[in-house]
């Protein structure tokens, strides 16, 4: 039996208030919204030290407001499941540009399961995409769903660093993977060592150095006897 082709579908992309048309075609049934099945499978495997999903960048690039600065890139929204791309025009608007850029992995690794939760307490859950400059236009370099991973590459100052809110269906899996493998530290409270003070001698010091004068003398009294 002949199988059939993959179907091909056209998503809608909602970024500030606009939105594009991206025909592409269907990666396993895996975008914001479908093919959570296979991803919660893969997600809720305890066993699993990390998992992958192919996260598409969307780029608007737009008008630069100094001589200096020709054009001004800023990551607007980040597609799930997406296929491979560099730099495909999604949509033009006067000289406002919306590109898909490229196609990362989102990799997410159980070690950083503590990372993830801190994001996705934050009242909008995001992912991190670092930009490096490339010349003509930026390089995508990375992307990541901890905040703390992306902290690192802001404080170099050699990176800029765009923060993304992510898909619902993404949250969702982020969500899942967390959930597996992150294990709350419980406060233990530090129990202080019983010992008998009565057995301390303070001042006596090293006994196993033999004292040529009385080590309870303060050393003023010791200063005035070597005076006189």
């Amino acid at each position: 039996m002949t199988p059939k082709p993959a179907k091909r579908v056209s998503r809608r992309l909602y970024t500030s208030g606009h939105h594009v048309e991206e025909g592409r075609l269907e990666f396993e049934k895996v975008n914001c919204c479908q093919g959570r099945n296979r991803l919660n499978f893969a997600a809720n495997q305890t066993e699993l030290k990390s998992v992958t999903l192919p996260l598409g960048i969307v780029i608007r690039r737009t008008a630069g407001v100094t001589v200096w600065q020709k054009w001004v890139w800023k990551v607007v929204a980040v597609l799930p499941g997406a296929a491979e791309a560099d730099w495909t025009l999604l949509r033009s608007e006067g000289e406002a540009e919306e590109y898909h850029a490229v196609t990362l992995p989102l990799e997410l690794y159980r070690t950083d399961a503590e990372a993830y939760m801190q994001g996705l307490t934050a009242s909008v859950p995001s992912v991190y995409v670092v930009l490096r400059d490339g010349g003509d236009r930026p390089e995508v370099t990375l992307v990541t769903a901890s905040p703390f991973e992306a902290q690192d590459y802001a404080d170099t100052g050699e990176d800029q660093v765009e923060k993304v809110p992510m898909p619902e269906g993404l949250v969702a899996w982020v969500r899942d993977f967390t959930k597996a493998h992150f294990r709350k530290e419980t406060f233990k409270k530090r129990r202080r060592d019983r010992t008998n003070t009565d057995l301390i001698e303070d001042g006596i010091g090293d006994a196993r150095i033999a004292q040529t004068a009385d080590v309870y003398r303060s050393p003023a009294s010791r200063k005035k006897g070597r005076l006189q």
